[in-house]
Order: structure tokens, then sequence, then C-alpha cells
């Protein structure tokens, strides 16, 4: 199923390249947008975690930099029978967290120092249940893949305006160049949104505690208003808690379910726990 996903997502953001290849180059853009197209879909897959752990300047940390981070891993993905994936620390106070990478056995969690401060130790582990689930889930090579082509898009959309082919065209080049970004988006959505609830439902029974990422979720949506990390866009679908703040309209076009309905599945798996 999670190829055939990784198919649709990829084929739709390749498809939407090619569309503003066209409005800037006509034939030559369609080439161009289709070379791009391969050789992002191809470091995408080998190097997309690596891109977008330095993006945020992630540093991997070890058991004696940061023991109860650490162990904390370790100790949950035994539970959930996966190799130990590597443990980075994102130096930013916004709290959040995402994993990265192509499969299980080249897999990374990464952390904000934010949410090490923000959470206690049951909170701190339902949210790493969570992103190992994405992880055991297999969910992680196309939430990274679709950060890095997205952003490929967004940035071909903006050429797009510049390079419009002829002044006949600037309408329709510049409609594309506001539409592309929305449309990856919205692809986006459809891939990642499903993919929230079930990793939170993996959280609940590796942690066995819901009632704790509840928590984690509640506090990192309040922070994530107060203090918005400086997140890419094309990235924000990897995180556990939208990192973008915005009003009616940004959460309209979230990549992310509505926490208040993430709380309340979790708070149902606790009451039938009891």
């Amino acid at each position: 199923m999670n190829t055939l996903k990784l198919i649709i997502l990829l084929a739709s953001l390749s498809g939407l390249m090619i569309l503003i290849g066209y409005f800037i180059g006509r034939g030559k853009g369609i080439a161009i947008a289709l070379i791009i197209s391969v050789l992002m879909n191809f470091s995408g897959y080998w190097l997309s975690d690596s891109i977008v752990l330095h993006m945020y300047n992630a540093q991997a940390v070890t058991r004696l930099e940061s023991p109860a981070l650490y162990d904390a891993v370790e100790s949950l993905s035994a539970k959930a029978r996966i190799p130990v994936p590597k443990v980075y620390v994102i130096p930013k106070d916004s709290p959040n967290a995402f994993a990265t990478g192509r499969n299980e056995d080249h897999a990374a969690v990464a952390v904000t120092s934010g949410i090490l401060k923000m959470l206690n130790q049951d909170e701190l582990e339902g949210v790493l249940a969570h992103e190992l689930s994405h992880i055991k889930h297999k969910d992680i090579l196309i939430s990274t893949m679709a950060a890095t082509v997205a952003s490929a898009v967004v940035l071909l959309s903006r050429w797009a305006v510049f390079f419009g082919s002829d002044e006949k065209s600037s309408i329709s080049t510049v409609a594309v160049a506001v539409v592309a970004p929305i449309a990856a988006t919205v692809i986006q959505m459809a891939i990642s949104r499903s993919r929230e609830y079930e990793a939170d439902a993996g959280s609940a029974r590796l942690s066995g505690k819901p009632e704790a990422l509840a928590g984690a979720l509640a506090k990192l949506s309040y922070a994530a208003v107060e203090r918005p990390l400086d997140a890419n866009p094309s990235t924000a679908h990897m995180f556990i808690v939208n990192p973008l703040s915005g009003g009616v309209i940004m959460n309209l076009f979230s990549t992310h379910p509505p926490v208040e309905e993430r709380i309340e599945r979790l708070m149902k798996m606790k009451g039938n726990r009891s």
C-alpha cells in the first residue's frame, strides 16, 4: 500500500513540475522539468534524509550526550522490533519532532531542544513512539521524498514568474506559480493526514500510554502557535504537529489532522484500555 502511495505521490508532484516547465519554456521547459524530476526522485531516495536533517542543522547525539533521549529511543525500538535509528537534536526552542530516512535500516529520529525542555518523560516517550511508528509503518520514505520533490515544485513555480515564455502567457504563468505550491500541499495532505492517526495509534500501542501522547500534543500545538518553528513549508508534513503558525487558511491547507481530533481518539483508546 505504501509503495502505491509513493508512486502516486511522486507521479503527481512530477506532473506538476512538468506543467510548470511547460509554462516556463514550452517544449524546452518540459524537457528541463523532466530532467529535474528524474534527478530529484533519484537523489530524493538516496539523499533526502540528509538534506532535511541539514536543512534544520540537526546534530547527531550519543547516549553519553543525551542519555534519557537515547535510552528512550533504544527501549521503544526494541518494543517495536526495529533497528535503533540514529538520534538527532535540532537546536531550536520551538518544540517539535520528526522521523526521516528510506527504510528501517537507514532511519533517524530528530527532536528539537525545545521539546526536551517542555515534555516530561512519559510525554517524550509518546512522541518518540509516534515517530518510531512512522518508521515501522514505512511512512518515512514517502514523507521525506515528498519534502524534497515538493521543494522543487515550489522553486520551479517561482522561476515560472521570471521565465515565462512570452508576455501573452504571463497571466497563466503567474496563475501556475500561485496554484502549483497549493496543489503540492493538497497532494501531501492526501498522503499525510491518515498517516498521523495511524502513528498516534501505533504510539499508544507501543508506549501503552495514549494519554501521555495526548498531553504532549496539547502542549506542542499550543507552543507551535506561540513559538512557531522557522520551517520550510515543504517539510511541514514531516513534523508531529504543524510547525507553521497561521490562521484559517493555513489550517485549511494543513498537512496534519486537527490536534483536537487526535487527542480525542487517543483518550478513547485510554478508555478502552481501562
